[in-house]
Formats: C-alpha cells, structure tokens, sequence
C-alpha cells in the first residue's frame, strides 16, 4: 500500500504531465530559438537533398561557387565557415564526383581557384529547385514580409561585410 509521501508524489508527477511545459526563458533566447528551427528544416533538407547526394556544407559550396566563379579556396573557405583543412576534403569529393574543378590561380601560382564543372552546374540548379520549394513548404506559416524580415532580421546576426 502507497505511503501519503508516494500518494502526493504521484499526484504531482500527474499533475506536472498535464500541464505545458514552460519555455520563457528558452523562447526569449535567439539561439534557442535558432536551433529548434534549424531542426525543424534539416531533416526534411537531408530527406530532399539525398537525391542528390549533398549535405548541407556540400550544397552551400556548390551554390556559392554557381554565384561566384573563380574564386580561390581560402575565399570559399571562410564565405561557408569550414577550415580549410575540412574545405580541401570536401572539395576533393566534390571534384570526384565531377562536380569542382579546381585550376591554379594566375594571379598568384600558390592558391586555386574553384569553378564548377557542366554537371556541377546542372546539379546545383536542380538542387537550388528543391532547396526553394522545402523553405517555401517550411516558412509557409510566414507572409512573404514576414519571411523577408526573418532572414533579414537573422542576417544582421552573422554578415560581416
């Protein structure tokens, strides 16, 4: 037979599983925030991306070597936050797959510069596709302005430039 101590522990444990869970304080943290919402889209990236075989970092170097041809690794590098170490691996799986070309710099004979190939370029427009309609699916509770201000609002954090 339950003492009153265990009786008056279960009734509270009871109590507290129907009751909502308070976040005050993690809801007014950005980076909390940041985070439940960066694991709410990346699931479903991964899930879309494997058909191309990309990861994130992956899809981030193609699509900034679409937009930006010619630039030098060490560029590329801190554009997507990777050292250059993890870079150069990258990039040698990205030039295996015959995605990344990388030539030598003639400005300067000791640095390369990265550009995509034919497929690479095909890739990462149909990837860039899909990367559009997941954050159209994910934001969908936003307006457009609502969106505009998110990413603008999110930006003002990490753009250096």
């Amino acid at each position: 037979m339950p003492t009153r101590k265990h009786k008056a522990l279960i009734d509270a444990v009871q109590e507290a599983a129907e009751q909502p869970l308070k976040q005050d304080h993690l809801l007014s943290l950005v980076g909390y925030n940041c985070r439940r919402a960066y694991l709410t889209i990346v699931p479903l990236f991964e899930q879309r991306m494997a058909q191309y075989n990309l990861k994130p970092a992956e899809f981030s170097v193609l699509s900034l070597l679409k937009a930006n041809p010619n630039i030098t690794q060490k560029r590329l590098s801190a554009a997507v936050n990777v050292s250059p170490p993890n870079l150069a691996i990258m990039l040698d799986k990205l030039e295996a797959r015959g995605l990344v070309l990388r030539q030598r710099n003639p400005l300067d004979k000791r640095s390369q510069t990265l550009i995509l190939t034919e497929q690479g370029t095909a890739l990462c427009t149909q990837s860039e596709q899909t990367t559009g309609e997941l954050e159209a699916e994910a934001t969908a509770m936003l307006s457009e302005q609502e969106r505009a201000q998110l990413l603008g609002l999110l930006q003002k954090i990490f753009v250096r430039e």
